[in-house]
């Protein structure tokens, strides 16, 4: 009995053991016009198995890539596009590193801390002032993400004076909710324009449907 487990291991597990077959085969082609057309009709017959992957760009390239993979780039034919080098292929990407530091109120997140440090470098002034309450602002809408009840201004105060140690303060007139109001105001004026181009449609149509009715 012949187990898959006592086979060749397969280069491209998608494309079946038949094509890994038939390119060992055309690599044992000793006609070199044979051997060619040979692979072409094995690389048209993949694009025929997934034709809906057929109109993706450069997806001809990546199968005549893959076939060479699969003969372990001893393969003798000429390719109709640059076939990458195996070292490149198989170059393993660097590690992406975790982010370092202890995140102190993880319902603000790490954006937070950094708009504290770069409010806490800024030059004092009316932009550094209106720089903290975007700050407050976007961490009363950070808490309410977490917390669906009212959130109040004074534990936001508070937060931003521990996370910045003391270095930024929130005034008390410091409208907290203004981003709120102003994305809620902004997404219901696009509402009342869609919905006043709607009623401009149907008194419309009401009226030529009177004209031709009359």
């Amino acid at each position: 009995m012949d187990y898959n487990t006592s086979r060749p291991k397969m280069v491209i597990p998608e494309y079946g053991r038949n094509v890994q077959k038939l390119v060992n085969y055309a690599q044992g082609l000793e006609d070199k016009a044979y051997r060619q057309a040979f692979v072409e009709k094995i690389v048209l017959m993949i694009t025929q198995m997934y034709p809906q992957v057929r109109n993706v760009e450069d997806y001809r390239n990546k199968v005549w890539n893959h076939i060479f993979a699969i003969s372990n780039y001893t393969l003798d034919v000429e390719p109709p596009c640059e076939i990458l080098d195996p070292e490149v292929v198989h170059q393993r990407p660097e590690s992406v590193p975790y982010p370092s530091g202890k995140v102190k109120y993880k319902h603000y997140g790490k954006n937070v801390e950094n708009m504290i440090t770069k409010a806490i470098n800024m030059e004092e002034g009316e932009k550094k002032k209106a720089f903290i309450e975007v700050i407050g602002s976007y961490m009363k809408l950070a808490y309410r993400s977490w917390n669906r009840e009212y959130v109040n201004d004074e534990i936001i105060r508070h937060d931003l004076e521990v996370l910045s140690e003391g270095k930024l303060l929130l005034p008390q007139s410091a409208n907290l909710d203004n981003l709120v109001y102003r994305k809620r105001s902004h997404s219901n004026n696009n509402n009342n324009r869609r919905n006043n181009g709607h009623h401009r449609n149907n008194n419309g149509s009401n009226n030529n449907y009177k004209r031709k009715r009359y």
